[in-house]
This record gives structure tokens, sequence and C-alpha cells, in this order.
């Protein structure tokens, strides 16, 4: 299976690049896997936000073929338990899905086209986080996900 993370803006803390790095090597054995960042449109009017939104959109969809099954990371997205994450990474890989996309926004959210877009919405937690948690967070819960589905040691 190919996943691929589309997310906003570039990591720039030494330790959350280490830690994503580091799951990203785990993950080699089950799945192959890319983090795609993107330039996220500035913002100085908070009345172009969704002007700034569409474009970003715009951007994202540019990276999601027509055939991939895309999740999207959102605040009212549906929150599931490590064992439930694997399970539906499981159902999407019997589907025949070749490629999962992960889309992260940017802290003004997700343009709805590629909400629209989405397979599945998915909410890490009503906890709000660093954008940039949230990709080391995701990446982690990914290789949860496949040690989970091989039944070896990791999970507790």
């Amino acid at each position: 299976m190919k996943i691929k993370i589309v997310a906003l803006g570039k990591i720039k803390e030494k330790f959350l690049k280490d830690g994503i790095d580091e799951f990203l090597k785990r993950l080699t054995p089950y799945a192959s896997a890319e983090i795609i960042e993107l330039q996220p449109v500035e913002i100085r009017d908070e009345n172009l936000t969704e002007k700034a939104l569409l474009q970003e959109g715009e951007k994202i969809l540019a990276n999601i073929k027509n055939d991939s099954y895309v999740i999207t990371l959102e605040i009212n997205g549906k929150q599931l338990s490590s064992e439930d994450f694997a399970e539906k990474i499981n159902e999407i890989t019997i589907s025949g899905a070749g490629e999962v996309v992960f889309v992260i926004g940017s802290s003004c959210g997700l343009a709805s086209t590629v909400s629209q877009r989405a397979d599945f919405k998915l909410s890490m937690s009503k906890m709000t986080f660093l954008h940039q948690f949230a990709r080391l967070l995701l990446v982690e819960q990914i290789y949860r996900a496949f040690k989970i589905l091989k039944k070896e040691t990791y999970h507790k």
C-alpha cells in the first residue's frame, strides 16, 4: 500500500522532524509512505480566509489522484480508537485502493472542495494540536495500525 500525507507548512522543530522520520522509517516494511509539504497561503486579511482556503485546496487536490482513498483530518471528523483506525486501514486495503492520502490543512482548516473530496473524515481528538504535532501523531498512528493488523508487539 502507498500512503501519502499532504500537509500545509513545513516542520521547523528538529525534534518533530526526527520523530516523523523515525516513524516513516518504521513504516517501510508495511507500506511506502511520503509526505508532501505545501506552502500555505498567507492570510493578511481575515476577510480573505475563504479565498486563501480555496487556493490551498487547489494545491492539495492537485496532489490527489482520482482513484486515491482520501482521509481528511477535520475537527468534526469521526474519532476512532487505535484499533478502529487499524480496522479502517484494513478495510481500505481490502477494497483494493492502491493509495491512501491523508490531508492536514492549515491552521484555518480545509477548503470545502477538499472536505467534499474526502472518502473519510477523521478527527484525532477533541483537543486542539499544533499542525506539526498532528503530523507526528498521524504517522505514529499509521505505524501503530500496521503493528495491530500484523499482531506484532508495540500496541498495548
